[in-house]
């Protein structure tokens, strides 16, 4: 009987080879040992040992693992961390839930009067996260000194009230100004260059420390020195993606000699038909400002709906933020909300921030009769 014509022409050893090879990769499937990721208790064991990276923040997947190993000993592979990110909850009553807060700060100068509101907050600090960037400079240099030394006492071993981890950035590149008093920094020349330096510090504090289990951020301004203690769980009762406080500033009034208060944020507000008007005519590169003469914008200032007497629950929609206080829930970031360095709709930094939300779905709130108070140079 003659042979097939594709069988005369198959050589043997090809066949013997394939053959084994179908072999080899049956035992491999079958034999190989077990790829499955370790669970989250798992990881948290390994972040207390001695061999891993002790920060809450840093995931054990990470290269971050201190090598101990001999001569000649093989490095164990990094385990893989499963994250249930549906299990993150942002609720109304964040402490029975056990929500995490990371508390965000680009830090200029240092205020005594900050880190003592900081402590006095009654939210569980084993619950809050800490982070700061603090620019390069001689200012940038004393801050972050005055910083660690408050962070050595409070995070002392024996002190129960110390937070869950503490993170400083120091920015590589100069401030755009170098001096931090209060008439230079907001002076309307200086307000594109520096409020684009600072949404850039911001941007790289928020995406370095925004943990998988982060809950809420609080951007919380270094010169904030009066806050009630229940600022996070209040904000936080109102479930709002985006929720600003009032913030104004105790000073002395010669004219009553006596001390009181004033509107220092101007940057939370709900748009009017002539800013609006005003941005259909800006070339692409312009920006509108809010709180200057120069640019009548005629929107309703959350600063002026302020009633010392009034409803501190009172809540109100707003178009624009300020960023001396303000709660967003961490998804709203992770949606990619972040504070433009740029023109945004002629919008930057937490204005620019709240309109990027907007667009994504989320919207901003405001409580006019709820103050913080702004260090008063």
């Amino acid at each position: 009987m003659a042979v097939a014509r594709s069988l005369r022409r198959t050589n043997p050893i090809t066949i013997a080879l394939a053959g084994l090879l179908a072999v080899g990769f049956l035992i491999f499937i079958f034999s190989s040992p077990s790829t499955a990721p370790i669970n989250v208790p798992g990881a948290r064991q390994l972040l207390k040992s001695k061999e891993a990276a002790s920060h809450a923040l840093s995931p054990p997947s990470l290269p971050f693992l201190k090598s101990n190993l001999k001569a000649g000993e093989e490095a164990p592979p990094p385990p893989v961390v499963h994250y249930h990110m549906n299990n993150v909850t942002t609720t109304a009553d964040p402490i029975a839930n056990r929500e995490s807060i990371l508390i965000l700060t680009p830090l200029a100068r240092f205020y005594q009067e900050y880190w003592d509101n900081l402590l006095a907050l009654t939210y569980p600090h084993e619950l809050i996260s800490l982070g700061f960037i603090v620019p390069k400079g001689r200012e940038g240099n004393a801050a972050t000194a005055q910083l660690q030394e408050r962070i050595k006492k409070t995070q002392a071993g024996t002190n129960k009230k110390r937070f869950a981890s503490i993170t400083i950035l120091r920015q590589d590149e100069e401030p755009p100004l170098q001096s931090q008093a209060e008439s230079e920094r907001h002076a309307m020349s200086a307000q594109k260059e520096r409020r684009a330096a600072m949404s850039r510090a911001r941007n790289a504090l928020l995406f370095t420390t925004l943990g998988p289990t982060t809950s809420w951020v609080l951007w919380l301004d270094s010169d904030i020195i009066e806050t009630p203690p229940s600022l996070i769980q209040d904000l936080a009762s109102y479930d709002k993606p985006i929720i600003v406080p009032n913030c104004f500033q105790r000073y002395y009034n010669k004219d009553k000699e006596a001390m009181d208060v004033r509107p220092y944020d101007f940057n939370s507000w709900i748009d009017s038909p002539t800013a609006q008007n005003l941005a259909a005519k800006m070339g692409p590169d312009d920006i509108l400002l809010e709180g200057y003469a120069e640019i009548a914008t005629y929107r309703s200032l959350m600063a002026y709906m302020a009633d010392p007497r009034g409803d501190p629950k009172q809540i109100v929609s707003l178009d624009g933020v300020g960023g001396t206080a303000l709660l967003v829930k961490a998804d709203v970031h992770r949606d990619g909300a972040m504070f433009p360095a740029f023109p945004f709709y002629h919008l930057i930094e937490t204005e620019g921030f709240a309109k990027m939300g907007k667009r994504l779905g989320w919207g901003s709130w405001g409580l006019p009769n709820y103050f913080v108070y702004h260090y008063n140079e």
